[in-house]
């Protein structure tokens, strides 16, 4: 196993250089960089409308300065272009640029964000409490949710309670987090009903000054309505997973035999099926935590005023600001792979018979 949990350690390094290479590739080409956005201040034009079309122009003609690759930067000396270019690194060509950011990632430094005036480190870790607080304990609620109703509803199945739990489900997958997030508020945050809740921040003005106690209750009191709205949103998908897994092991021989051989229901449904039924829950935890820390939470974070990664990657990519796409970008792909590798060391608690490493001998 240890062998295993190497090979899988050391995979991670191309997979990361890979993906960021074809990052790397895809927003070259792509309109409005940050030394467009730059020119179109200098111009007086919106950086979202102008750099992005790359239309920058007097009397609505498309003119460029002669010499330059930028649209837009007309009338403007061409040694203030070659400054910007430079100030943002945009001076040396494209292959240089990939292997010095990679160099400076080797050593965790991720650079400074072209338009916050701080360094991506301390921007990701500034942020990084909102998403794990939203990803973390929506990801962890919703399987501790999701997996017993599943069971519940795979051993009643066809009953009145399999019938009235498969409404909530369907209401549950058919309405988007978001509607959810938006009725929590009109409902207990002050919105026509009851003012019950916050509607913005992590915290409180006031938690340094609480004790421990009073710092634990602020942080779940602020977290309750956007985490809710998280797991309704969600738990759907996992319940109706979780069902039909128990369902078709519950069908097959073994189960029938270990029956017959007089076992307590319960033994058989938590000593046989539970580890082969969880093997495809548990093949799904990656992609369901990293898509409610990213993702999923950014809607959220906008209508909670929760300022995180997903907010701040989605800002970053709409304003260009490169070094924060790339930073947030590594920190999720790396985040990504470390969380498959769990979710396949799992498997062999869950059941110790899989191995690994005879299968990929």
């Amino acid at each position: 196993m240890l062998a295993y949990i190497l090979r899988r350690l050391l995979l991670i390094i191309p997979t990361l250089f890979g993906i960021l290479l074809i990052n790397f590739i895809i927003i070259q080409t792509a309109p409005g960089g940050p030394v467009e956005q730059m020119i179109a201040k200098l111009e007086g034009f919106d950086a979202a409308a102008g750099g992005a079309t790359g239309r920058i122009s007097g009397g609505g003609a498309e003119v460029a300065t002669a010499g330059s690759n930028y649209r837009g930067a007309q009338g403007l000396d061409p040694e203030l272009v070659a400054e910007i270019e430079k100030m943002y690194g945009f001076d040396k060509p494209a292959p240089e640029r990939f292997w010095l950011m990679i160099s400076n990632y080797l050593r965790l430094d991720f650079g400074n964000s072209f338009f916050r005036d701080a360094k991506v480190t301390d921007l990701i870790l500034e942020k990084l409490p909102v998403s794990i607080s939203l990803g973390l304990w929506s990801t962890l609620i919703m399987y501790l949710v999701s997996i017993p109703l599943g069971i519940a509803k795979a051993v009643r199945h066809g009953s009145a309670f399999d019938v009235w739990s498969s409404t909530a489900i369907i209401v549950g997958y058919a309405v988007p987090a978001f509607l959810f997030a938006i009725l929590l508020i009109v409902l207990f945050a002050g919105g026509s009903y009851f003012d019950w809740f916050p509607l913005r921040g992590l915290t409180s003005n006031n938690f340094e000054e609480l004790s421990l106690g009073g710092k634990l209750l602020d942080y779940f009191w602020h977290l309750a309505l956007p985490v809710t709205a998280l797991v309704i949103g969600n738990f759907a998908t996992l319940t109706l997973l979780t069902k039909n897994s128990f369902l078709d092991e519950i069908n097959k021989q073994y189960v029938t035999t270990a029956r017959a051989k007089g076992l307590s229901e319960n033994r058989v449904l938590y000593g046989h099926v539970f580890r082969n039924a969880m093997l495809l829950i548990i093949a799904g935890f990656p992609a369901a935590f990293i898509g409610i820390f990213f993702t999923g939470s950014l809607l959220i974070e906008v209508i909670f005023s929760l300022d995180g990664l997903g907010l701040m990657s989605f800002e970053s990519a709409l304003n260009r600001d490169y070094p924060v796409v790339f930073g947030t970008l590594f920190i999720f792909t790396l985040l990504g792979l470390v969380v498959k590798l769990i979710g396949d060391l799992t498997y062999t608690l869950v059941d110790p018979r899989i191995d690994f490493e005879s299968r990929e001998g």
